[in-house]
């Protein structure tokens, strides 16, 4: 069973994202994620060096809005997904970057698994930057 971000990290979520995951034919994965992947997130901003990877994670959302608390099923291929900046020393760096309608890619390795679009800034300005 998941356990929600918000539970173990004290806070809302930073920002969050409509997603599709890339087929095996676009050059994505050959099976969609569980519940709890930590793959890391890039977006796109002049300001930044490309293709640079953060540790910013997604918690995937079923169709009601929710956490999907089964972690042993695939989650949507495509969806909504609530974003988790990991390193709370680089929340200042993303607070002046991340804004709604943005670009931005889940990332494995140097591969681009799904492609996604800031939908809604929640936590991003007010969460701690000290845990």
């Amino acid at each position: 069973m998941h356990v929600p971000y918000q539970d173990r990290l004290k806070h809302p979520p930073d920002f969050r994202v409509s997603y599709r995951f890339f087929s095996v034919e676009e050059g994505g994965r050959k099976t969609i994620p569980f519940q709890g992947i930590r793959c890391d997130f890039w977006y796109e901003h002049p300001n930044h060096i490309p293709m640079g990877m953060f540790m910013i994670w997604p918690e995937f959302e079923d169709d009601k809005g929710e956490i999907i608390l089964d972690n042993t099923i695939s989650v949507p291929a495509v969806g909504y997904a609530r974003m988790w900046i990991i390193n709370p020393e680089r929340r200042p760096y993303h607070q002046v970057r991340i804004a709604v309608g943005m670009k931005g890619y889940f990332m494995e390795g140097s591969r681009r698994t799904a492609e996604c679009d800031v939908v809604e800034i929640v936590g991003l300005k007010t969460n701690s930057d000290i845990r």
